[in-house]
C-alpha cells in the first residue's frame, strides 16, 4: 500500500543539494527535507508502530521491519542512482517498508517477540515487490498502483491466511494507548490530507463506506475473528469496520496517494466514492476477518487499475470549453451551467438504487453460510458442579475477555463443558443424535454424531468424566480465521461404561484423561463444545 506515498518527482528530475567526493569522482547527493510530506508520514507510521509494539501487542519484530527497511532503501538508492547518477534519499523506499511493516503479520507469531526473524523474507519480498511496481508498472509517467497496497493484496491472495495476514481490525480494549493511536491517526491524517488537498476524497470514501457497510450489517452480515469468542454481526460488525484503526489508516494514508489518484477535485471525490463501494462489494462475500480485510484493500487495487482510463475520460470532458470551470463548482455539476437544486439528490438516489442491490447480492455467500444457533436441549440434566475443580486461567485470556479472566467467568465455562459432556453421554446411551445439536458444534458435533451412528445396533460405550484439574486458555481449532475458542485443558479420569444393544450393562473401564476441549460462545450466551484435542494454536490477541 505505500501509505499516502509517492509525491516524488521522476528520477530524471532530481536536483542534488550537495556533492560527495569518492576518489576522483564527485557524486551528487540529495538528502531528506523537512518539507517532504513523506517524511512527516514516516514519523506518523513509525510512531504507530512503536505504540503498537510496546503497548498494543503488535505481532511484529524489529528484524522484520529493519530488513524490509534496508532492502527497500538499497533498491531505491540503486535504481535512482543508475537513472540519474545522483544518490537520493530513498523516501519512497522507506515509506513502502514502513507501510508493509505496519500492515503485514506472520500467522501464529506472538506479541513482544521483538527480535524474532520469523517470516522476515515475507516482509522483504513483499515490500521490495511493491517498490518495484512503482518503477516498472507505469502509465504516462506515473505509477499505476499504490506500491505496498498491490503487493500486499497479491501476497495475501497467493500465500493465504495460513502464512500471512493483515493487521487486525481491533487493536485492543480502549485505554490510553488506543486513545493515543487514534489521536496520531486522526490528527496526522487530517493534517496530511489537507496539505495535499485530499481531504474531500477521504471524506467521500468514508461516507460511502459507512453507508455501504451499514447495508451489509442491516442484512445480517457476520464474520469470525481471532480476537473475539463470538462472531461479529449486525451493529457490532458495522461499528468495528467503520471505527477500526486499520480502516482509518486506509482512509487517511492509503487511498490519498496523489500519484495514484485522479487529478482534479471532482475526479478525486468520485474516486473516493468508487473505492468505498468497490471495497464493500469485495469484502461482502467473506466469512472471516482475513477475507474482509483483503477485500477492503483490494478495492483500491481495482480502482487504481482503472484510474488512468477514468482520468483520461474526465480530462477530455473537462477540456471542453463549456467545462473550464468544472473543478471549481459543486461536484454534481456537469458544466458551468447551474444545475437544479434537486440534481444532487436525484444523483444520490439513483446511485443508491443501483448500488444497494449490488452490495446486498455481493453479501449473499456470507449470509447463506451463517449457521443458525441450535435450540436448547430437550433433556433435564444437572451438571455435577460441586465436583468441578477450581479453574486456573492463562494470561492470554484477559486480553480477549475480561469476563473469562475472572474466577466466576472461567468456572461458568467449566460448568458448560460438564453439562455438554453429560448431554453427549445421554445422546450416546439413547442413540439420540438430535440432542447433540444443542451442545456440540463443528468438528465435535461431527465426531460425536459419527460415534452414535457407528454404534447403532451394537454395543454403546458411554463416557463419564471426572476432572482433577482444568486450565482455561484461548485456542483456534480451525485456524486463526475460524475464530477464537475457549480452551479447557482437562486432566483426570474417564470411566467408559459399555452397554449391549438391548441396554444391558456389559462392563466398565477407567482411563486417564488429558484432553483439551474447545468451546465457542453463541449470541445467546450458551457455550457449545467445538472440538476435543484440537490441533489448535494459542497466541496473543495483539494486532
Amino acid at each position: 500500500m505505500t501509505i499516502t506515498a509517492d509525491r516524488d518527482a521522476s528520477p530524471t528530475a532530481v536536483a542534488p543539494t550537495h556533492t560527495w567526493q569518492i576518489g576522483d569522482r564527485p557524486i551528487p547527493v540529495k538528502g531528506p527535507t523537512v518539507r517532504d510530506p513523506r517524511l512527516h508520514l514516516a514519523v506518523i507510521i513509525l510512531t504507530l508502530i512503536v505504540i503498537g509494539m510496546v503497548w498494543l501487542d503488535f505481532r511484529l519484530s524489529i528484524p522484520q521491519f529493519a530488513l524490509a527497511f534496508l532492502a527497500c532503501g538499497l533498491i531505491e538508492l540503486g535504481y535512482v542512482y543508475r537513472q540519474t547518477g545522483t544518490l537520493v534519499w530513498p523516501a519512497s523506499g522507506f515509506q513502502t517498508a514502513t507501510s508493509t511493516a505496519l500492515i503485514l503479520r506472520v500467522t501464529g507469531m506472538h506479541a513482544h517477540d521483538w527480535w524474532s526473524f520469523d517470516g522476515w523474507y515475507y516482509f522483504v519480498g513483499i515490500a521490495a515487490g511493491g517498490l518495484l511496481t512503482k518503477y516498472f508498472i507505469r502509465y504516462r509517467g506515473r505509477h499505476i498502483f499504490n506500491p505496498s497496497n498491490v503487493a500486499l493484496v497479491v501476497a495475501f491472495i497467493v500465500l493465504g491466511a495460513e502464512r500471512i495476514e493483515p493487521l487486525d481490525y481491533w487493536w485492543g480494549p480502549f485505554g490510553w494507548a488506543i486513545a493515543l493511536a487514534y489521536t496520531v491517526i486522526i490528527v496526522g491524517g487530517i493534517t496530511l490530507c489537507r496539505r495535499v488537498r485530499m481531504l474531500e476524497m477521504a471524506v467521500a470514501f468514508y461516507v460511502t463506506f459507512v453507508i455501504a457497510v451499514g447495508v451489509l450489517a442491516a442484512l445480517g452480515q457476520s464474520i469470525t475473528v481471532r480476537w473475539s469468542l463470538t462472531p461479529l454481526s449486525g451493529l457490532h460488525f458495522w461499528w468495528i469496520l467503520v471505527t477500526s484503526p486499520e480502516t482509518l489508516i486506509f482512509l487517511y494514508f492509503m487511498i490519498t496517494d496523489p500519484k495514484t489518484t485522479p487529478t482534479g477535485r471532482v475526479g478525486r471525490i468520485v474516486f473516493g466514492c468508487a473505492v468505498g463501494v468497490t471495497s464493500t462489494i469485495l469484502l461482502a462475500p467473506w466469512e472471516t476477518e482475513f477475507g474482509t480485510k483483503v477485500g477492503l484493500l483490494s478495492g483500491l487495487v481495482v480502482m487504481t487499475a482503472v484510474r488512468p482510463f477514468v482520468e483520461r475520460w474526465w480530462s477530455v470532458r473537462a477540456a471542453r470549453p463549456e467545462s473550464v470551470e468544472r473543478d471549481r463548482i459543486d461536484w454534481v455539476a456537469v458544466s458551468t451551467r447551474r444545475q437544479p437544486r434537486w440534481a444532487g439528490g436525484v444523483a444520490a438516489f439513483t446511485g443508491a438504487a443501483v448500488l444497494i442491490p449490488v452490495i446486498a447480492l455481493a453479501g449473499l455467500p456470507n449470509r447463506n453460510a451463517v449457521t443458525p444457533e441450535p435450540a436448547p436441549p430437550a433433556v433435564a440434566i444437572e451438571a455435577a458442579q460441586a465436583a468441578l475443580p477450581a479453574v486456573t486461567v492463562d494470561d492470554d485470556v484477559a486480553g480477549l475477555s475480561a469476563e473469562l479472566a475472572t474466577s466466576e467467568g472461567a468456572q461458568a465455562v467449566a460448568e458448560a463443558l460438564a453439562f455438554n459432556l453429560q448431554v453427549e453421554a445421554e445422546a450416546i446411551l439413547n442413540g439420540d443424535v438430535s440432542l447433540l445439536q444443542a451442545v456440540d458444534h463443528g468438528q465435535r458435533l461431527e465426531d460425536t454424531r459419527a460415534t452414535i451412528q457407528n454404534a447403532a445396533g451394537g454395543e454403546r460405550v458411554v463416557p463419564a468424566y471426572q476432572f482433577d484439574t482444568l486450565h482455561l486458555s484461548i485456542v483456534y481449532p480451525g485456524g486463526f480465521q475460524s475464530g477464537a475458542n475457549a480452551g479447557l485443558e482437562a486432566t483426570g479420569t474417564v470411566t467408559l461404561t459399555t452397554y449391549s444393544a438391548s441396554g444391558e450393562l456389559v462392563g466398565t473401564a477407567e482411563a486417564p484423561l488429558e484432553t483439551l476441549f474447545a468451546l465457542r460462545k453463541f449470541p445467546s450466551g450458551r457455550w457449545l463444545t467445538t472440538a476435543a484435542d484440537p490441533s489448535s494454536t494459542t497466541a496473543g490477541t495483539g494486532g
